[in-house]
């Protein structure tokens, strides 16, 4: 299997019906070589294949995250690089997957691999995320890493409780209501 012959899946996706990324998910998971093909792919931002291949890299990392760990150098490097909402979606859910697993007291490769740089650099392109012009569920995404990440570190607690603070009045419902649920965790540390 090729990276060509994962292009030409993709281009042939169709919808984006949970069924048709679906297909391609399993053939990613039952193909592991093509997993840095479909990173490298979704990092491409400025062919409109990378947003398929962003839908299908969130349904890979549900299941395994882990797969993530030897590429955490590229995935942290390009995360904010992408500027399409339907690519940027999927890219705030993996980050959450990333903290989810990394907060999590099961023992995984992704948590031994993840270092404080790749924290780092997730934890300020949610920032990016945040002030900037995307959609409601990247930033609810990002509100929850940092929220998890922030456990380990102060300064991100109090820059995010600032934004969600500034942002609640002029922001929409969905976010209002997933603003003060963040609100709420953080004020109970």
């Amino acid at each position: 299997m090729t990276k060509v012959f994962l292009i030409q899946e993709l281009e042939n996706l169709g919808s984006a019906l949970r069924v048709n990324r679906n297909r391609i998910r399993d053939l990613v998971i039952d193909n592991p070589e093509l997993f840095p093909f479909l990173l490298e792919i979704s990092f491409n931002v400025n062919d409109k294949v990378s947003i398929k291949a962003a839908w299908v890299l969130e349904l890979v990392c549900e299941q395994k995250i882990d797969w993530v760990a030897p590429y955490l150098d590229l995935f942290t490097l390009n995360i904010g690089k992408a500027y399409l909402d339907s690519a940027v979606r999927p890219l705030s859910k993996i980050c959450n997957f990333i903290a989810i697993t990394f907060n999590s007291k099961k023992d995984s490769i992704l948590k031994n691999t993840l270092s404080k740089k790749h924290i780092n650099a997730i934890i300020e392109t949610g920032f990016d995320w945040m002030i900037s012009n995307h959609k409601v569920a990247t930033k609810a995404y990002a509100m929850n890493f940092l929220y998890i990440f922030g456990k380990n570190s102060d300064w991100v607690h109090k820059e995010l409780k600032l934004i969600i603070q500034q942002n609640i009045p002029k922001e929409s419902p969905a976010y209002k209501a997933r603003g003060k649920i963040t609100l709420d965790l953080i004020n109970r540390q």
